[in-house]
């Protein structure tokens, strides 16, 4: 660890040489390209440093030990020795979790996709209720939510809802959300009271640009067609909602969000790049392509990654076995806890494998 350390050390000093050099700079890319390397090697720069002068300071008090020095002083070096070996222990935890392999897409928009599952209209408002949550979660976080599309049921809730998050990280932090939701609760349309379990899928897919997936254009069929639903005066007067099929695959994607067709067509063609690179992804990393199953299975009541639970108002993930019991602040975008708990999660078992390689 402590070679790879100082290869990115000496790595971090070489790029702060270049993005200083005129010469460079006057290849504006380049120079770009080379402060976001620089930025993102700072962070484990700075923990190392950290963790070198906490070594230091150690060997410093050791070598006092050995003079002679009065009990009282004694004491206290070693004290402070107790207190910069534990400091030692978690600087080192923390520079193995950020020398773990960062996923490329962490820094990316999403897209996600809400659709309702098992429970008709039910399923559907549960739909509804994890899009205002995603909504405000991005509020909390200043990031830009943008529509693309919505079908949505006579009494408030989505069949189906498709949008973008805008951000700083938001991939990294929304892609554990990917997964068939459940909730157990008393519909308002139940006169009996009794509890009733629905679902909702949820996939999320990182933005890709336009380098990281090419898609033929004889492979796309475009249909338009009149937005409808909601929509303001603009809603069935013309033709500027646009449905693209994608042939070999058979993804269908649709955007009515925009009174413009050409809009609404860059909209559904960034949201098929999503799917596709989705799809690739899986194949690369799994040898399987079963369109994106792996991310929202099919919707059944027994798949799933999480329970809404409004009798008990509790939240449970069942990948981590954490249970909160803050369920309307938790539908109200306060998530950052359990999505914390996964990302500790997934960087445990991260380093795990490591070690289990080396």
């Amino acid at each position: 660890m402590l070679e790879r350390l100082n290869f990115i050390e000496n790595k971090y000093e070489e790029l702060s040489r270049k993005i200083s050099d005129p010469s460079v700079m006057a290849d504006q890319k380049e120079w770009q390209r080379l402060c976001k390397e620089h930025a993102d090697l700072e962070i484990i720069v700075n923990k190392y440093r950290e963790y070198k002068k906490t070594v230091e300071d150690i060997e410093a008090n050791k070598e006092m030990l050995n003079e002679d020095i009065e009990r009282e002083l004694k004491e206290m070096v070693q004290e402070e020795i107790k207190d910069l070996s534990e400091s030692k222990e978690e600087f080192e935890k923390e520079l193995r979790i950020l020398l773990l392999p960062k996923d490329p897409n962490d820094d990316k928009n999403v897209f996600i996709e809400i659709r309702g599952g098992a429970g008709g209209d039910e399923a559907a408002l549960f739909a509804a209720n994890l899009f205002r949550m995603y909504t405000r979660y991005a509020e909390r976080h200043r990031w830009k939510v943008e529509l693309m599309s919505l079908n949505e049921t006579d009494i408030g809730g989505f069949k189906e809802v498709v949008f973008m998050v805008r951000g700083q990280s938001a991939y990294s932090k929304l892609k554990y959300e990917s997964g068939v939701h459940r909730v157990q609760r008393v519909p308002d349309t139940e006169a009996s009271g009794r509890i009733h379990t629905s679902t909702a899928t949820v996939a999320v897919l990182p933005e890709v640009d336009e380098v990281d997936v090419t898609i033929n254009q004889n492979d796309i069929r475009i249909d338009v067609f009149r937005s409808s639903g909601h929509g303001g005066q603009s809603v069935n007067t013309t033709d500027s909602a646009v449905r693209i099929t994608h042939l070999p695959t058979g993804i269908v994607v649709s955007c009515q969000d925009e009174k413009s067709q050409l809009k609404n067509k860059e909209k559904a063609m960034k949201v098929l790049a999503s799917r596709l690179y989705d799809i690739a992804q899986a194949e690369r990393s799994a040898g399987i392509a079963e369109d994106r199953k792996s991310q929202v299975g099919t919707g059944d009541r027994s798949e799933r990654i999480r329970t809404y639970n409004y009798p008990q108002g509790r939240v449970s993930d069942h990948r981590i076995g954490l249970t909160l019991y803050k369920l309307d602040a938790f539908l109200d975008g306060d998530i950052e806890e359990m999505i914390n708990a996964l990302i500790t999660e997934d960087q445990a078992k991260k380093m795990e494998a490591m070690g289990n390689n080396q």
